[in-house]
């Protein structure tokens, strides 16, 4: 991958701060989540941030690369149109898995709705790394992959975070995102010292650099993107820029959004923690003459990714074994299972964290199942007793994602008609609300019964 794109600074464009970004002074590019944009409808923001020429990358967060199963090739082929449609110069995915189940388990598909950590094992490396060369043949430019923060860890790990990103990308040749962010958090929540991680990393890799807020609550990082970026963080930060200098930097920030002039003082704040210099160059120097004008459009200017030379090939991983790829399957269908199902805790887990993990991964599901269909929490804020949230944990407690969350949405709402005690007005809106995008008839009170009865009888 050619790693000397200069990025400068940049931050995640969000719809919601997409005007203030625009006018934000010092700019060089943005990240956008790639599942959030069509290709071709982009939104009019990004466009005019590409027409005045500012960088935009696409940051995938569904592709599970670090799943047990190969990369899903509809996956795959939605990321690269992402890519071409934006004109960028790369992509960026995770070091996760966000799924499990399946043939290979035997077991229904289940959803995370969260990334993952992938066991530091020789077996899940070897599969990480097919799968890595799998996406890498399919995108049109290069990835780069990003390490994610975790408040569980797996047991029995053979390889520190750093001996395995190193050895990700001396078989593969992939590219990193690093997260400074994620390396502190893993250092609360798992005790992980990110000097060893930048000791052990290979850091010419870099692509770039994320950089994110979060807060400490009873001993236990949250990575929240929500608040503003700390001085462990920013520490971690000028640890990393003391070894090597990052072609870019990027300010992560998905609520909770500042004042304009607050964003302003933060990117500012990276910068000079970063020491990068103001202004966009399109690659360090070096003896490849730079493309003429014709080369690249005005409209979207898109550097074209430079070839490894061919004294240097990218290196082709050996396939990993299927009994690799159904070991890791079992495990981390087991872990989900115990996170999101009814399934025990696997050996060798903490049991507490687990729960702590369960209980945020079904937080987070009924968040963006609130922001799915705004009108539910509304419909049920005046139920007796309850209220969107208890009522949404009481159904996630048997329902496991399954589907993506605008069904999750219409199966909640059922649940709720079956087992939420609702007045009567409740019941009519949130029978309207379901019937509207069902066109189905609800259920009946005598089906209601009827599943209430099965419900205890499955207790």
């Amino acid at each position: 991958m050619d790693r000397r794109t200069h990025l400068g600074v940049g931050i995640g464009w969000r719809p919601e701060i997409a005007d203030t970004i625009e006018a934000l002074p010092g700019i060089d590019w943005v990240e956008v989540v790639a599942e959030n944009i069509c290709p071709g409808h982009l939104p009019d923001s990004l466009q005019r941030l590409r027409a005045r020429g500012t960088r935009v990358i696409p940051h995938g967060v569904s592709l599970g690369i670090g799943g047990a199963d190969r990369p899903d090739a509809g996956r795959l082929a939605d990321l690269a149109a992402r890519a071409q449609a934006l004109g960028a110069p790369l992509v960026t995915e995770h070091i996760a898995f966000v799924r499990a189940g399946g043939p290979q388990t035997a077991s229904p598909v289940l959803e995370a709705g969260h990334l993952l950590p992938v066991p530091r094992t020789r077996d899940a490396l070897r599969v990480l790394c097919e799968n890595v060369r799998i996406a890498q043949d399919q995108l049109p430019v290069p990835l780069a992959l990003e390490n994610i923060a975790a408040l569980i860890a797996w047991p029995d790990e053979e390889l520190t975070e750093g001996q395995f990103l190193a050895e990700l990308v001396e078989r593969t040749g992939v590219g990193l995102l690093i997260d400074v962010a994620n390396l502190h958090t893993n250092h609360v929540n798992r005790g992980e010292d990110p000097a060893r991680a930048l000791e052990e990393l290979p850091l010419e890799s870099i692509a770039y650099v994320h950089v994110a807020g979060g807060m400490e609550r009873d001993g236990v990082w949250h990575d929240t993107h929500a608040h503003p970026v700390t001085e462990p963080v920013l520490k971690v930060l000028d640890a990393l820029r003391s070894r090597v200098a990052p072609p870019g930097v990027l300010l992560e920030r998905d609520e909770n959004f500042p004042a304009p002039q607050e964003l302003a003082a933060e990117l500012e704040l990276i910068r000079e923690s970063a020491r990068i210099s103001t202004g966009r160059r399109t690659e360090t120097p070096s003896t490849t003459p730079p493309p003429t004008p014709a080369s690249t459009p005005t409209s979207a200017p898109t550097p074209t990714p430079t070839p490894a030379p061919a004294s240097a090939p990218t290196p082709v991983p050996a396939p990993a074994p299927e009994a690799a790829r159904q070991r890791l399957a079992l495990s981390q269908t087991a872990l989900l299972d115990a996170l999101v199902g009814a399934g025990p805790v696997p050996e060798g887990f903490d049991g507490q964290r687990l729960r702590v993990q369960a209980r945020a991964l079904t937080a987070k599901r009924a968040d963006i199942v609130a922001k799915v269909a705004p009108e539910l929490p509304q419909i049920l804020a005046a139920a007796p007793g309850a209220g969107y949230r208890p009522a949404f944990f009481s159904y996630a407690k048997t329902r496991p994602l399954r589907a993506g969350y605008r069904r999750d949405a219409l199966d909640f709402a059922e649940h709720a008609l079956v087992h939420a005690t609702l007045d009567p007005a409740a019941r009519r809106a949130l029978t309207h609300w379901w019937q509207d995008r069902t066109d189905a008839r609800p259920p009946t009170r005598l089906a209601r019964l009827a599943r209430s009865a099965a419900a205890l009888v499955r207790r």
